[in-house]
């Protein structure tokens, strides 16, 4: 019986970091991977993670897959003159040796182009992590009721659209929104 309980004890202990939402691929542990709820029509979502290096060279984030969109593009969202920027990362995010990024809202983070269908909170997708030296990380995202959600600081500055480089969305993102000149 008490072989047993060990073995149970031991099992458990194995797959508590899965259980918690913490990965690791050698140097790396990726940490609390989740996306939030979307509207029924929306075409695009967002992943947030950490991302620990424990190893003495740098890694870099270059890409990643979920089940549920058709492309995953790593992002950045940053204060330019007073405005809200984002931009795609096209070298990918370094992970610094000895270091910790964290993708969130209002930085770095993963976005989902192509949604299939609208985010549910309490769903969990399958992904895919790719580095340049660690190689491919299987991880879940879990989906998070955005409006139980607390909003990160935004330096107090308004968030403008137009101001976005949004050119890899759909039209009808696009369409959503007219230009500057045209509202009222």
């Amino acid at each position: 019986m008490q072989g047993l309980m060990l073995t149970f004890l031991m099992s458990l202990t194995l797959l508590y970091p899965a259980l918690a939402g913490e990965y690791q691929a050698g140097t790396l542990v990726i940490s609390d991977p989740y996306t939030r709820t979307t509207p029924p029509m929306a075409s695009v979502g967002g992943g947030f993670l950490g991302i620990t290096n424990s190893a003495d060279e740098a890694d870099r984030l270059t890409g990643a897959q979920v089940d549920f969109a058709d492309a995953v593009e790593i992002h950045e969202m940053s204060m330019t003159d007073g405005i809200m920027k984002m931009r795609k990362l096209d070298q990918g995010l370094e992970i610094p040796a000895q270091g910790r990024v964290t993708l969130e809202p209002g930085g770095y983070h993963l976005m989902f182009i192509g949604l299939g269908e609208a985010l549910k909170a309490g769903e969990q997708h399958a992904g895919t992590l790719q580095f340049e030296k660690a190689g491919e990380v299987a991880v879940v995202f879990e989906v998070r009721d955005i409006t139980t959600m607390q909003a990160p600081p935004a330096n107090n500055a308004p968030m403008h659209p137009e101001a976005m480089d949004t050119g890899y969305m759909p039209a009808q993102v696009h369409d959503q929104h007219p230009p500057a000149e045209t509202r009222k």
